[in-house]
């Protein structure tokens, strides 16, 4: 019985080429007691794949957080599946504003501690007392309100290309590093200020909205469905947009473009440009913002030193990389002393 990806991501890549029909991007989550996470995500695993759905998700025992594509014919069976999950049942799909048959190349369906870290002790507060969910006309009315502080729940290489006006985009890595910073510096507001929160999909939110309700927050908001069904709300009711630049995503695409406003800048030239790029040296892999003219000089690399190691031959490449671990660190989001526009 298969339970893993037996293509790699371009071999799925040229199947999907060759199929030529149009698949969809879409997104979503559910807190929900799962007694045995293992068996449940074998079940989506055997299920999904049959169904040609590809994408990152996310089982633990306290519920889902799922990022897919799923090819469009196959798209009300894949509903079907999840309508016959009793907890699934009509769960709120956040479908991508912008589509890309390549989003995602592999299903990889992983048992986690937690479907998003957060470093919370879960037993120490009750995760069902949330904020006041908010539509897209709900969040731009208390948006307006002098008496409201808005925050971002994202970190710092999401909101530096986009986020909403007036917003608070606190400068973390993490998820978890934003929760105590922002309890720290709002505290004098709790009980007379609106906590208006969002983020991607509003699955952040649903946590910290409970948190900070937990942490003595009187008026706490988050933003339902984030910034994916905001933007679909507003184009639907002809609301006025107020976020600025593009929503950071995490697939292949990166980013949605939602307004034609250009908040960021390349990290290495400082001009105008809100697209981020990995640096083509794989022993390094930098998130970073690159615009077109910077990445012609340094070859879509981060520095003159990567730029140098992939023009060695593949051979040398392999041996400089050989016997060292790639842990996490190779993965920052943006941090690097050589990238002189980082905010």
């Amino acid at each position: 019985m298969q339970l893993y990806n037996t293509l790699s991501a371009k071999e799925r890549a040229s199947l999907i080429e060759k199929a030529g029909k149009q698949r969809l991007t879409l997104s979503f989550y559910k807190y929900a007691h799962i007694g045995n996470p293992q068996v449940f995500r074998d079940h989506l695993f055997i299920t999904w794949n049959d169904l040609d759905v590809l994408g990152r998700i996310y089982v633990a025992k306290e519920g889902i957080n799922a990022q897919l594509s799923v090819p469009a014919d196959n798209f009300d069976a894949f509903k079907s599946h999840l309508d016959s999950i009793t907890f699934l049942k009509n769960v709120h799909l956040n479908i991508a504003i912008e589509q890309d048959n390549m989003s995602f190349l592999k299903l990889k369906v992983k048992v986690r501690p937690k479907i998003v870290a957060d470093g919370l002790d879960d037993d120490s507060f009750d995760v069902t007392d949330r904020g006041k969910h908010l539509s897209a006309a709900e969040f731009n009315r208390l948006l307006d309100d002098p008496n409201t502080i808005c925050v971002d729940m994202r970190n710092h290489y999401e909101s530096e290309i986009g986020h909403f006006k007036g917003a608070i985009t606190p400068d973390v890595d993490t998820f978890r590093d934003s929760l105590d910073i922002i309890e720290r510096d709002l505290r004098e507001y709790k009980e007379d200020k609106n906590l208006l929160m969002y983020c991607t999909g509003g699955i952040r939110c649903e946590k910290a909205s409970a948190y900070y309700k937990h942490k003595g927050f009187k008026k706490v908001h988050q933003l339902e469905g984030g910034i994916i069904e905001y933007v679909r709300q507003v184009k639907e009711q002809n609301l006025e947009n107020k976020f600025m630049g593009q929503n950071f995503v995490f697939d292949h695409r990166r980013a949605e473009r939602i307004s034609d406003d250009v908040i960021a800048q390349c990290h290495q030239c400082g001009s105008p440009f809100d697209k981020h790029v990995n640096c083509a040296n794989e022993a390094c892999h930098l998130l970073f913002i690159q615009c077109d003219e910077c990445r012609e000089k340094m070859q879509g690399c981060c520095s003159t030193d990567c730029q140098e190691i992939i023009n060695l031959p593949i051979e040398e490449q392999k041996a400089l990389r050989k016997g060292k671990h790639n842990s996490n660190k190779i993965f920052k989001k943006g941090r690097s002393e050589v990238l002189k526009f980082k905010r």
